[in-house]
Formats: C-alpha cells, sequence, structure tokens
C-alpha cells in the first residue's frame, strides 16, 4: 500500500479519537462534572467506543506499516538513533501509556463509575486527550523528517 494512502487512514483515524476526545474532555467533560452525572459519561462513552476502538487500531496499524516504510523496525524502536526513529519512538511511549490508562478505566474506574470516582475518570479522559494531541503533534513532525532531542 501506498504510504500516502497510509498516511490518509492514520490521519482519519487520528481524527476520529483525538477529535472524540477532545469533544469528550471540553464538551461532555464539564458537563458530567457539574451534574454530577456519571451516566452522561457512560453514554458517550458506550457510543464513541464503537468508532473510537476501531480508529484506535486504525491508526496503530497504519503508524507501525509507515514506521517500517521509513526503515524503523521493530530492532529500532526506542533507539532514538535519527529524528525519525524519535518520532516513532515516542509515539510509540504515548500508545503505551493510553493503553494504560485505557486498561485502568476499563478495570478499575469505568466498573465502579460514581459520583464519587468522577474526579478520577476526569484524570483519565484529560490525559488521554494531551496525549491523543501530543501524538497528532509529534506525528506532524514526519512530513520534516523528525525531531531531535
Amino acid at each position: 500500500m501506498s504510504h500516502h494512502l497510509l498516511l490518509i487512514f492514520h490521519l482519519l483515524g487520528a481524527a476520529v479519537w483525538v477529535g472524540g476526545h477532545l469533544v469528550l474532555a471540553i464538551g461532555i467533560l464539564p458537563e458530567v462534572l457539574k451534574k454530577n452525572d456519571p451516566e452522561i459519561l457512560l453514554n458517550f462513552e458506550r457510543k464513541f467506543e464503537k468508532i473510537g476502538i476501531p480508529a484506535l487500531l486504525v491508526m496503530v496499524i497504519t503508524g507501525v506499516w509507515m514506521a517500517y516504510q521509513f526503515g524503523i523496525g521493530v530492532s529500532a524502536w526506542f533507539r532514538f538513533s535519527n529524528p525519525i526513529e524519535t518520532v516513532v519512538s515516542l509515539k510509540l511511549i504515548l500508545l503505551f501509556i493510553t493503553v494504560l490508562f485505557a486498561l485502568s478505566a476499563n478495570f478499575f474506574v469505568l466498573p465502579k463509575l460514581s459520583v464519587k470516582n468522577l474526579p478520577l475518570m476526569a484524570f483519565h479522559i484529560i490525559s488521554v486527550t494531551v496525549i491523543g494531541v501530543l501524538m497528532l503533534i509529534l506525528g506532524s513532525f514526519a512530513r520534516y523528517g523528525g525531531i531531535s532531542l
């Protein structure tokens, strides 16, 4: 598959994933916290999960595929030896952190979601949203050959 087509699918996934989290963090979460109503959050989560998780999977698959096209295989991950490896490695680290937040939310926070632990869920939501925006910004550096640390 051409790099350009992979990039289009990657960007569509990012639009859904990051856009959905921005809507959640900026549009839904303030209402949930103001009304102390976890059900509003759960309703959004149920709807968003149907498109958000596939979008995330599309981004992971296309991201790894594009990394290979750049010559960044598994053996080059986390070496930070050149600017494009740095972008790939930082995005993978942020992906891993996102997965940890998702696991935490799904196994520990959402099953017991109540008014009492809404602040913890808000922390998860804001964190994943910020990470998504950071990943988007990092990805933009691939266009310019990467980033040097």
